[in-house]
């Protein structure tokens, strides 16, 4: 994105105020303890005192009390404040000396001795503009003794600061100086809403550390810098701001000093005689964004490394005899009746698919709604083929690639009507590729013109497949007709099952006649059951994902990370068409004619004939040729088994 223009409203973040022992747990911002009330309706304690220094936190004590909590309100200011919100109990003119409790707050004491009992202490030192972003532009800065704060100083050409970035501490505030922000930038102003909330009265009284405190009063509570490491800076002399920040780590932890580096600075004037902005500011780092706590859990997170997906129907499947296997994220049956004899029950299966009819759980195939009135043309942008010539009920296999032009996904594109399309990747990618369709939609297309939902986990998808797949459905009353003439092959339908909906897609990874049937994921269980039963006069299978990989693999068929990797084009593949004809952008279309995209020599993938009697060929192995007395490569299996129903190995390279 490369903008003309630039309004930040970057917001303001709450600083802490200094007292002794201000680290126990149970001390948190005000402006926190609102936002847990508010989002998540947490109430952060029963017994709270909140201490402040300006009016932002009386909003937080009166809706605190409103939940239900014992409030008392400590304001550092004697005059001027905001009248104290209902049930709050409102202390002037006070400070807070020290907080108590052995493994969390248990009290607060003031300045003039009185003691608080308390559970959790609240505390609002001010608002520190986030002007990191402004100050990285090469904007000034400029201090602000009503604010205590540094704020956007001189304009930047181009970028005007709004809201608590620019000092706004009120609603009417905020929007008028949005509308001066806009003006300023040669936009027309816009007419401003009224603002219905409360205005600040009372402004704010600097609550910075004093040099010389008693106890242990913390500045960077990330770091642990607290008063007295500031004054051992000044007496070694480190006064240069940025002596004092790499003497005593002051704001060099992760969260940059966004919360500690003001009070340090002021910490610093106070004791060697200057003013906030005689001390200046270190250089503004880069923003920052939130990190979630199972980040700082460390190494041992155990499944939570890499949570596993379940099937919907996974208890059914157990209870069938399943063996379970990792593939791409899901736990997926490997094949069924045990592990005993594992090699001879997945051939038993691929040769019973073969002869009349077959189960299997497809649900892990990806299912990415893609609507909007732009929708044919995002599709199109995507794929390899051409997708927006795909008329409504219809499927059509294609490619995705990455920027580089390597096949990153394939699958099934299903057009439901002119403006929807579901998206059927391969099961492993499904996240990775409704990231990508994400990033492409915002970055090209907008969310008025596409709309993405990604159905994967609300819908099963149970597969039929083998010679009399279609026998077996006509034995349901699914509501459609499964005739060739209504149904063909790469097409799709709607049907019932048990009043719920249900989408029929006539695609096949096996080669055989094939059915999707996709339903609602807690609908899926009585459907199997029926196709179970009723499949008994077929002498159905119920197959694992062992037995279609060597079902795949003996019709040509490919698998994206296997029989592919980060190097392979579409054209190894033997699918050349798309870059010779379309003439229209899609994504990675330039990368398809560089100098190594074009070169002649490139790998292929084919199919490899291996004599009945062999033994399978190992995968990843080598087909070596002596050329000019050396051995060299010829390529390597990426695929490789042993086929029941050819009676010898197949495999692809």
């Amino acid at each position: 994105v490369r903008p003309r223009q630039i309004v930040l409203a970057t917001g303001a973040i709450e600083r802490p105020l200094p007292f002794a022992n201000n680290d126990l747990p149970g001390i948190m911002s005000a402006d926190a303890a609102l936002a847990y009330l508010r989002r998540h309706a947490v109430l952060v304690g029963r017994r709270i005192v909140v201490a402040t220094n300006n009016d932002s936190a009386y909003e937080t004590a009166g809706a605190l009390a409103e939940a239900g909590a014992e409030v008392t309100l400590v304001d550092l200011r004697r005059d001027g404040t905001p009248n104290a919100p209902a049930n709050v109990r409102l202390v002037k003119g006070r400070a807070l000396a020290s907080a108590s409790g052995r493994l969390r707050v248990e009290g607060v004491t003031l300045d003039d001795g009185t003691r608080l009992d308390t559970d959790c202490l609240l505390i609002s030192g001010g608002w520190t503009p986030t002007i990191h972003l402004f100050g990285q532009a090469k904007g000034k800065l400029a201090w602000s003794e009503t604010r205590a704060a540094f704020l956007p100083g001189d304009p930047v050409d181009g970028i005007a600061v709004a809201g608590a970035a620019a000092g706004a501490v009120s609603l009417s505030e905020v929007f008028a100086g949005a509308g001066t922000a806009v003006a300023s930038l040669g936009q027309t102003k816009a007419a401003l809403p009224r603002s219905t909330g409360p205005e600040a009265t009372g402004g704010i009284h600097p609550a910075w550390p004093i040099p010389g405190s008693k106890g242990r009063i913390w500045i960077d509570y990330q770091n642990d810098v607290t008063v007295k490491d500031v004054e051992l800076a000044a007496r070694e002399n480190f006064v240069s701001v940025e002596h004092l920040k790499r003497y005593t780590t002051l704001g060099m932890a992760t969260d940059q000093g966004k919360t500690s580096n003001l009070p340090g600075l002021a910490l610093m004037a106070g004791i060697t005689g200057r003013t906030v902005p005689e001390v200046g500011t270190t250089t503004y780092r880069p923003p920052f964004t939130p990190v979630p706590l199972a980040s700082f859990a460390g190494a041992r997170v155990g499944e939570l490394m890499a949570p596993v997906r379940r099937l919907p129907l996974e208890s059914v499947h157990r209870a069938s005899g399943a063996v379970f296997q990792e593939y791409g994220g899901w736990l997926r049956p490997a094949h069924y009746g045990g592990n005993a004899d594992a090699e001879r029950s997945i051939a038993d299966e691929a040769r019973r698919a073969r002869q009349s009819v077959a189960l299997f759980d497809g649900s892990t195939l990806g299912k990415i709604e893609v609507i909007g009135p732009q929708a044919a043309a995002f599709v199109d942008f995507l794929y390899y083929n051409t997708m927006s010539t795909l008329k409504p009920g219809r499927c059509r296999y294609g490619f995705m690639l990455s920027e580089n032009g390597v096949v990153f996904d394939d699958g099934v594109l299903v057009r439901l009507d002119e403006h929807r399309f579901v998206v059927s990747c391969s099961s492993s990618h499904v996240a990775a590729v409704h990231a990508r369709l994400e990033e492409w939609r915002q970055d090209r297309f907008g969310r008025g013109a596409v709309y993405i939902h990604n159905a994967t986990s609300d819908m099963a998808t149970l597969t039929v497949s083998g010679p009399n797949a279609r026998k077996l459905l006509e034995t349901l009353d699914l509501g459609l007709s499964l005739d060739d003439a209504d149904l063909p092959h790469m097409a799709v339908g709607h049907g019932t099952y048990g009043g719920d909906e249900v989408r029929i897609a006539r695609v096949s990874f096996t080669g055989d006649r094939s059915y999707e049937i996709s339903i609602r994921a807690d609908r899926a269980e009585p459907l199997w059951a029926q196709l179970r039963q009723a499949g008994q006069a077929f002498d159905v299978v119920v197959i694992g994902l062992e037995a279609l990989m060597i079902l795949r693999a003996e019709k040509g068929f490919i698998v994206i990370g296997k029989d592919t990797d980060g190097t392979t084009l579409p054209h190894d593949l033997g699918v050349d068409g798309p870059r010779a004809k379309r003439k229209t952008e899609f994504v990675g279309r330039r990368s398809l004619f560089t100098e190594e995209a074009s070169r002649g020599n490139r790998m292929q993938l084919v199919g490899l004939a291996v004599p009945q009697g062999e033994a399978p060929l190992p995968t990843g192995a080598h087909g070596i040729k002596r050329i000019d007395g050396r051995l060299r490569s010829q390529g390597f299996v990426t695929s490789s088994y042993q086929s029941p129903t050819l009676g010898r190995p197949v495999a692809l390279g």
